[in-house]
C-alpha cells in the first residue's frame, strides 16, 4: 500500500480497481493532480474548501460532517459494495489512522494468496480468486452494523 492509501471520503484506494489495475494505474488521491483521473482530480470531496481548513485532511474532522457528498458516496457504496466511508471515518477518527490501515490489510487481504482484494470486484487481481465466504459474511455483517447504527 502507498504512505498514505485512504482518501479524504474515507475510501481505501488500495482496495480500487484503478489503484490495483496494471495499466492506467490511478496513485490515489494524495497523488499529484496531474496524474490523477479526470473524475478524480474534479472529485468534490477532493477539492472540498472545507476539508482544506481541517488539520487531518479527513472528512470527519469538518464541522459539516456528514455532508450530503459524503452521504451520497456511502449509500452508492454501502448498496454495491458492503463498503460504509462514513464508518471508515469513524473508525480513523477513534482509533487512528495506523490502526484502520492495519485492519483494511487483514480486511482485504487474499486468503489465497495474500494480494489484495478488489473492493469492486470482489476478487484478487493477483489470483483472480473470489473473496473468502468469511470475508463475505465478515463484509455484511459490518455492513448491517453500519445500517443500523
Amino acid at each position: 500500500m502507498q504512505t498514505r492509501p485512504i482518501a479524504p471520503c474515507g475510501m481505501n484506494c488500495a482496495t480500487c480497481l484503478a489503484f490495483l489495475r496494471d495499466k492506467n494505474t490511478c496513485p490515489g488521491c494524495w497523488g499529484e493532480i496531474e496524474s490523477l483521473r479526470p473524475s478524480c482530480s474534479r472529485c468534490s470531496i477532493r477539492n472540498c474548501e472545507h476539508l482544506a481548513g481541517t488539520e487531518s485532511k479527513f472528512c470527519y474532522e469538518c464541522a459539516k460532517f456528514p455532508c450530503q457528498r459524503i452521504k451520497h458516496i456511502d449509500k452508492r457504496y454501502r448498496t454495491r459494495y458492503r463498503v460504509s466511508f462514513i464508518e471508515n471515518l469513524f473508525q480513523i477518527k477513534n482509533n487512528g489512522l495506523e490502526k484502520f490501515i492495519e485492519s483494511e490489510r487483514e480486511k482485504w487481504r487474499c486468503p489465497g494468496c495474500g494480494g489484495t482484494i478488489c473492493v469492486h470486484r470482489g476478487i484478487c487481481l493477483d489470483c483472480n480468486k473470489a473473496t473468502s465466504l468469511k470475508t463475505s459474511k465478515r463484509r455484511k455483517a459490518e455492513h448491517e452494523n453500519v445500517k443500523n447504527a
